[in-house]
Formats: C-alpha cells, sequence, structure tokens
C-alpha cells in the first residue's frame, strides 16, 4: 500500500500479559503507580515501510523485536469521542509491524530504539471498518520463516479499541488518516538479518517483510 497519509500512534503496555510483564516494577521507580491513562508513543515519518519491502537491521544491532499491532485507521476527525460512537470515526483496519530494537524501558520514549528508518511497515491494505466484526476478538500470529513464533488475540487488550479511541481523543485529537496502534503483545520474537516475517491478524491481511542489513537497503542509503 501507499505510505498512510496520517500519523501513526503506538500504544505501550495495552496487552494483559505485557503489563503483568511487568510486574512489581510498575509500583517502583521511575513508575511508582499503573499508568491511569494510555501511554503513547508516535513512529515518524522516516520509519513508515511497506508490504514486500525490506526492513533494515542496523549496523550495531543483531536482532530485531517484531511488534505484531492492529493497526486502526481514522476515517474522520474525532475529538473527545464516546465509547459508544467510538467506532462510528473507524474508516478500517490493517496489520502494522512495529519493530524495535530490543530494549526494557517503558518510561521513556525510546526514540533511537524505534524510531529507525523503516522500522514501521504497514499494509498491505486497509480492511473496511464493516468487513470485521469485533475488532476485539481477532487473532494475531507471528511468523518467521514459517515457523509460528507468537500468537495473541485482541480479546487480551487492556483498553478495547473503542475505550482507546475514546480514552486518547479526550486530549488530542485523530484525524482522517491518522493511525492508532492498539498495542503490542508480550513476549515480542526476535528476527536476524534475512529472516522472513510474516504478521497474520485474522479478517485483517497478512504483513510480510524481510530483514536486510541495512547498508543493502535503500532506506540505508545504498540500491
Amino acid at each position: 500500500m501507499d505510505p498512510v497519509p496520517g500519523t501513526v500512534y503506538g500504544t505501550l503496555l495495552n496487552y494483559k500479559g505485557a503489563m503483568a510483564a511487568l510486574g512489581d516494577a510498575v509500583n517502583e521507580a521511575p513508575y511508582t503507580e499503573a499508568p491511569k491513562g494510555p501511554i503513547l508513543y508516535i513512529k515518524p515519518v522516516n520509519t513508515i515501510n511497506g508490504h514486500g519491502s525490506a526492513i533494515p537491521l542496523p549496523e550495531d544491532v543483531e536482532e530485531l523485536e517484531i511488534g505484531a499491532a492492529l493497526g486502526v485507521v481514522i476515517g474522520s476527525t474525532a475529538t473527545r469521542v464516546s465509547m459508544d460512537e467510538a467506532l462510528d470515526y473507524v474508516a478500517g483496519y490493517t496489520v502494522v509491524n512495529d519493530v524495535s530494537v530490543p530494549h526494557e524501558s517503558v518510561y521513556r520514549p525510546a526514540i533511537k530504539q524505534k524510531a529507525r528508518d523503516g522500522f514501521c511497515p504497514v499494509g498491505p491494505w486497509v480492511i473496511e471498518r464493516d468487513a470485521v466484526a469485533n475488532p476485539d476478538s481477532l487473532s494475531v500470529k507471528v511468523w518467521i520463516n514459517g515457523e509460528l513464533k507468537q500468537e495473541n488475540t485482541t480479546a487480551n487488550l487492556v483498553r478495547s479499541v473503542s475505550r482507546l479511541i475514546a480514552d486518547v481523543t479526550e486530549f488530542m485529537t485523530l484525524n482522517a488518516g491518522d493511525v492508532l496502534m492498539v498495542g503490542v503483545p508480550e513476549k515480542a520474537p526476535l528476527a536476524k538479518a534475512r529472516d522472513a516475517v510474516r504478521i497474520e491478524i485474522e479478517g485483517v491481511g497478512s504483513l510480510e517483510n524481510t530483514i536486510v542489513p541495512e547498508h543493502e537497503t535503500v532506506f540505508g542509503g545504498a540500491l
């Protein structure tokens, strides 16, 4: 698909297993307590990548975390919407690979780890909203070199799709073309150079990419 026209937002700790994995650390410094609202970050335009394209592997990194995420594509300007009407503002859904350099902290924005060139493949298309009966009950699978490495479901979200949209638009406007990732399941699988990655989201599609050393990609300045 063409690069998404709006801003891509990610959400941390929105899977119950991801929150549970943080354990008692959530009550210790620097966090001191569980988050009261959605923890958002931005995947800037330099990260946007397409279906079938190479994901650049930085020279100083051995493996990348594969972040399987349902992308909610906003269809019209959404400000302070209620949960009941939230899905009315959705144009459709897509598959997003929220690629990251492995890291632990969720306290400060991991820009160096999450905002590298090509670190946000999106696609291969946008499925219309009404074609997905229930976005809160979709299986999410990650395959690496044809081997199933992760399986989860959006039924395990801390905030449902509707609640996430309502909570986010309470303090900021989402515009048509923006993509809101609902979150990445815990224990994101790792992929290394030459690995073929496929993320499947039930009823939405399959996003396929290959990990390639950065110097061999267009993002790295080579052809």
